[in-house]
C-alpha cells in the first residue's frame, strides 16, 4: 500500500507543508524511518531526532510553527510535513492505512470446539478449535474466542468481546461489551481466603464471581479472583497490563490504569481515573481515591486521598518522598560532618 502526502493529509484532516504529491510507501518511528517513509513528532524534545531522521515526511502538531516551508517549497530540513492537532492519533490512522490488516471475517464455530448444548451464541461468531464453553453460558454477537479458551458454566459475555488463546473464565464470570482479554489470563479463580483453625489453614469458600464492565482490556497472564460472597468488579474503560493480580472482593473504578506486576490484595477499592504504576503492592481493605497516582514499586499500606500522587515504600505523598530522597543523597556528606564535629568536641569516634 502507498499514498501521496496529500491523500494522507486528507485522511487525517491535516495541512500539508511542502510536496503534497510526494509518494509515501511506509510509516515508521523516528529511529527506523527511511527515505520514502513518513514518521511523526509528538514531543518537542524529539525535534533533534526528527532533523536527523531519514524520513521524507512527518506528521507534526499545528503548534510547530518553526517547521515552515523553505525556498524550494519543502518543509524545514527538506522534509514535507502534515500538520494536525493530534500527531499520534493521526499517525496511528496512517499506519493502519498503510500497514494494517483487517480483522478476519467470522468463520463460525470450529467443529473441534466443545460447546454444551445449552450454550447461547450470538450472531457472526468466531469460536476456534479446542475452545470450551460450559453449561448455560451466553455469548454475544461478533465475539472472537480463540483456541483453547475455557469458559465455565453460567458465564455471560457481551458483544464484540475478544478472548485470546488459553484464557480461562471460571463459572459465573460476566464480561461487558468490547472487552479484550489477552492470552493466559484467568478470571474468577478462588480468592486467597483462609482461616487458621485447629492448627491449620482452613479454606473460606469463595462463592462470588467476577464482573468486567464495558471496554475493559486485560493483559496476558493477569489474574482476577472471584469475590467471597459478592462480585469482584472492574469498572468501565479500565486497562490492566500483563501479570497483574487483583484479589477477591476488589472494586476497581472506571478508566483506571494498572501497569504490569501490580498486586492488589483483597477488598481494595479504587476511584475513577486512578493510575497505579508497575510493581506497586497494595495491602488489603484499602481505598485509593479518584484521580490518585501511585508511582512504580510503591508499597501502599494506608488509604490514599483523591487526586494525590504517592511514591516510595511505604508510599508517602510525592513531596515528602522526594525530600527524603534528596536527604539520603546527602547522608555521606552529613556523616563526614558529624565525624569532624565529634573529633572537635573530643567525643569518641564512631566504630
Amino acid at each position: 500500500m502507498h499514498a501521496t502526502v496529500q491523500q494522507l493529509a486528507e485522511m487525517v484532516q491535516g495541512t500539508v507543508l511542502g510536496d503534497a504529491g510526494l509518494t509515501i510507501h511506509a510509516a515508521r518511528g523516528l529511529h527506523d524511518a527511511r527515505p520514502g517513509d513518513i514518521t511523526f513528532l509528538d514531543n518537542d524534545k524529539k525535534l533533534t531526532q526528527l532533523q536527523a531522521c531519514a524520513a521524507s515526511a512527518a506528521v507534526v502538531s499545528v503548534n510547530h510553527t518553526s517547521l515552515a516551508p523553505n525556498g524550494n517549497g519543502a518543509g524545514g530540513n527538506g522534509k514535507t510535513f502534515i500538520q494536525v492537532r493530534d500527531p499520534l492519533d493521526a499517525f496511528i490512522a496512517i499506519v493502519r492505512f498503510l500497514h494494517g490488516r483487517p480483522d478476519p471475517a467470522p468463520h463460525g464455530i470450529d467443529p473441534r470446539a466443545v460447546l454444551h448444548p445449552s450454550v447461547q451464541i450470538g450472531a457472526q461468531p468466531s469460536v476456534h478449535a479446542y475452545a470450551s464453553i460450559g453449561e448455560n453460558s451466553a455469548i454475544g454477537d461478533r465475539c472472537r474466542i480463540h483456541s483453547s479458551v475455557c469458559i465455565g458454566r453460567d458465564c455471560r459475555i457481551g458483544n464484540d468481546v475478544v478472548l485470546h488463546p488459553n484464557v480461562v473464565l471460571y463459572d459465573g464470570t460476566v464480561l461487558g461489551d468490547r472487552v479484550i482479554v489477552h492470552a493466559n489470563a484467568v478470571l474468577g479463580a478462588d480468592g486467597f481466603g483462609y482461616r487458621f483453625q485447629q492448627g491449620k489453614h482452613a479454606k473460606v469458600p469463595q462463592m462470588g464471581d467476577v464482573e468486567i464492565s464495558n471496554d475493559v482490556e486485560i493483559g496476558a497472564c493477569t489474574a482476577i479472583d472471584r469475590g467471597t460472597f459478592g462480585p469482584t468488579r472492574i469498572g468501565e474503560g479500565t486497562k490492566i497490563d500483563n501479570h497483574v493480580q487483583i484479589g477477591h472482593n476488589c472494586q476497581i473504578g472506571k478508566h483506571n490504569i494498572l501497569v504490569s506486576l501490580v498486586g492488589l490484595a483483597g477488598s481494595c477499592v479504587t476511584g475513577d481515573y486512578v493510575v497505579i504504576a508497575g510493581q506497586v503492592g497494595v495491602a488489603d481493605h484499602l481505598t485509593i481515591g479518584a484521580g490518585a497516582t501511585i508511582g512504580a514499586q510503591a508499597g501502599v499500606t494506608n488509604d490514599i486521598p483523591a487526586g494525590q500522587v504517592y511514591l516510595g515504600s511505604p508510599a508517602r505523598p510525592e513531596k515528602d518522598t522526594k525530600r527524603m530522597l534528596l536527604l539520603m543523597e546527602r547522608l555521606p556528606e552529613m556523616r563526614k560532618d558529624l565525624k569532624r564535629i565529634k573529633q572537635h568536641l573530643g567525643l569518641p569516634a564512631e566504630e
